[in-house]
């Protein structure tokens, strides 16, 4: 049945290495129902229910991944959307946290309706590569940004804007020994390096008495007070149309970069980058992104972490479903998800930074038209507390500097309507 269903022999794999690559999966991205919780707490919400909603969104995407797309390929609430919710809709501008998640609602169902009009792939293939870096980049900056934060190491100074923290105390040591764990594991190939990160430094966070144990197993939280308490409504607000535009943006590129890069390196893709059910898997990604808002869980992506589920030999939608069915038994472990504490999960938060940096070395520096829109994005992010206005000022620049270079003609239509909509934005909503 496997087989038949599966291809498993076709794909040149068995179901032995389908279940070692799905809980190689698994073991490499479950930090994400401990950060998760601890990220949307600080947006109000309950962290127990989130925990649950978090195991149950990512076991729902990823079991529909391996059932409909036969690709092994994990889906969860994406590190970095999680954050420009909590961090900046929710307590920097002050919107609720409902309203929050009825902006992450639209953007999914913007991402959903790209999919059925089949212009996602275009969307993307249309952005220039450097502003797509930069995006990236940018949310990488904050995300470390948001972990300095939180372990303490980098505080506010009226002064001087920012400034060190205590460095003796409990959450800066322990969150910098975080960080530099899950590097020195993450180099030595240990795929669950983040995991193993969190477990060390919340258990001597109560072994310093800094954290309170309450448990490894219970039944299931309700997920009552997060389910369905998103405002549809009240989210539409014209004020919040970039809000709803960076959710959607930031998520396609996300999600089909992460799609192409893990079918790429599972053998999977042509010369094209597009690879066997490309609809099926950019349709689960979607489905799976408006299903979390409802559910209470902030935006929900494809997985870079599934590469380390197809570096074991993963090749089918077996390994994901695998990986779906851990999460789902993942819920009864809710108390741990309410002892990590937030510099616990600030070494994820910094390592996730220098990941999505990475691709800075991919920039054409020589030129400047296409540099100086990367760095303005880049920078924006986390001067401005904001990935909108990041996006919103490395899409401007663009045309303003490609226009004033004489090479306007590098433009495209994609580029020059979001560059005008972003202007748009500024002029009218913003100054009313």
């Amino acid at each position: 049945m496997l087989e038949k269903f599966f291809q498993l022999k076709a794909h040149g794999t068995n179901p032995q290495k389908e279940l070692v690559a799905g809980i190689t999966t698994f073991l490499t991205m479950v930090y994400i129902i401990f950060v998760n919780p601890q990220i949307l707490s600080s947006a109000g919400m309950d962290t127990q229910a989130v925990f649950v909603t978090t195991c149950l969104i990512a076991a729902l995407g990823s079991i529909l991944m391996g059932i409909f797309a036969n690709l092994p390929i994990a889906l969860a609430p994406a590190m970095g959307l999680n954050a420009f919710f909590a961090y900046v809709v929710v307590v920097g501008m002050g919107y609720s946290w409902q309203i929050g998640m009825g902006t992450i609602f639209w953007g999914a169902v913007g991402l959903l309706l790209l999919t059925i009009f089949r212009v996602r792939y275009w969307l993307i293939s249309n952005i220039p590569m450097s502003l797509r870096i930069g995006i990236t980049s940018g949310i990488g900056l904050l995300i470390a940004l948001l972990g300095l934060h939180n372990a303490g190491i980098v505080v506010a100074n009226p002064a001087t804007m920012v400034a060190v923290g205590d460095l003796t105390s409990i959450p800066c040591v322990l969150g910098a020994l975080g960080f530099f764990l899950i590097v020195i594991l993450a180099a030595r190939g240990v795929y669950s390096a983040v995991l193993i990160s969190m477990v060390v430094t919340t258990t001597l966070g109560i072994l310093f008495g800094d954290v309170k144990f309450q448990g490894l197993v219970a039944l299931p939280p309700s997920i009552a007070p997060v389910f369905g308490q998103l405002e549809l409504a009240k989210s539409l607000d014209i004020g919040l149309a970039g809000i709803i535009f960076s959710f959607m943006l930031v998520n396609l590129f996300d999600s089909s970069g992460t799609l192409i890069g893990v079918t790429n390196k599972a053998g999977l893709t042509d010369e094209k980058g597009r690879f066997p059910r490309m609809q099926q898997a950019l349709y689960v990604d979607s489905i799976s992104s408006v299903s979390g808002a409802f559910m209470g869980t902030s935006s929900v992506t494809a997985f870079i972490e599934s590469s380390s589920g197809v570096s074991v030999g993963g090749r089918t939608g077996l390994t994901a479903i695998v990986t779906g069915l851990l999460f789902l038994m993942a819920i009864f472990f809710s108390p741990l998800a309410a002892m990590v504490p937030a510099y616990a999960a600030s070494g994820a938060l910094i390592y996730v930074g220098v990941l999505m940096t990475a691709d800075l070395a991919k920039v054409k520096w020589s030129d400047l038209t296409e540099a100086a829109p990367t760095f303005i994005t880049t920078i924006m992010m986390p001067f401005s507390f904001s990935i909108t206005e990041g996006i919103a000022t490395g899409f401007i620049s663009y045309c303003v500097l490609k226009v004033g270079t004489g090479r306007w003609r590098e433009l495209n239509p994609c580029v020059v309507a979001v560059a005008a909509l972003f202007l748009i934005k500024f002029i009218w909503v913003d100054a009313h």
